[in-house]
């Protein structure tokens, strides 16, 4: 169990949670959050926005039930975080020079504040472009801004409109699965292909490979999003 230090009201659906949690968090990754007994039955796949050596910070959505009861939870509250889950950004992190796009959408904007802060400290001499797309309010542009050397934002429109995929040596996404394949086929179009990488939004249950609820149809055969991914190559996932 974890302590909440804060729960803030972003939006009218749109709130970041920091909980009391140890280090070791990495770019891309996921917890397993939870804060009720028997139901809902499944814990709530959430990515990690950031972390420190105080905790880790959540941007969640209220969709349902279960995130609905995160909404209600107040400092000093319980909540149990089971992780961090998943491959993240490992492969692309430990060489991340050059210029780098990350393209978000939604909630799938989460990631890449904490990516962008340790790409930052790490690599010094990359070049980070910020491509956040919003339904209706936008988010955060303040925090995102300090991450990136640009910030490039869409409200109501198509963000991958915005995006020249062939000026960038890497390119990350995350967000709705219809803006992902409209990133990739541009990606395609361009022949810049072999420098997406897509994070996978899905349902899931375990959080470790062993349930596969989130499996998933990829070139290599199926996968299990939860700890094979989620993050993959785009033409892994997309190109099928």
């Amino acid at each position: 169990m974890a302590l909440v230090l804060f729960n803030k009201k972003l939006t009218e659906d749109f709130y970041l949670l920091k909980a009391k949690a140890g280090a070791g968090a990495l770019p891309g990754q996921f917890y397993m959050l939870r804060a009720w007994g028997d139901y809902p039955v499944l814990s709530r796949p959430v990515s990690v926005y950031d972390a420190d050596g105080e905790g880790v910070t959540f941007l969640y959505k209220v969709i349902g039930k279960g995130t609905g009861i995160f909404s209600r939870l107040k400092p000093g509250d319980e909540i149990t975080l089971q992780g961090p889950y998943g491959n993240g950004f490992s492969e692309v992190f430990g060489d991340a020079s050059g210029r780098i796009a990350m393209v978000g959408g939604g909630v799938g904007i989460a990631p890449f504040y904490f990516t962008a802060k340790q790409i930052r400290e790490k690599h010094p001499g990359a070049k980070i472009d910020m491509f956040l797309g919003f339904s209706t309010i936008p988010l955060l542009l303040d925090e995102f801004r300090s991450v990136s050397d640009n910030l490039i934002t869409d409200v109501g429109g198509y963000i991958t409109d915005k995006i020249a995929p062939e000026k960038y040596d890497t390119i990350l996404t995350c967000g709705p699965e219809p803006m992902m394949r409209a990133l990739y086929r541009k990606c395609e179009a361009a022949g810049a292909l072999e420098r997406l990488y897509v994070s996978l939004e899905t349902r899931m249950a375990c959080g470790i490979g062993s349930c596969l609820v989130c499996s998933c149809k990829t070139t290599g055969g199926n996968k299990k999003t939860c700890s094979d991914g989620p993050v993959f190559k785009g033409e892994a996932v997309f190109s099928l």
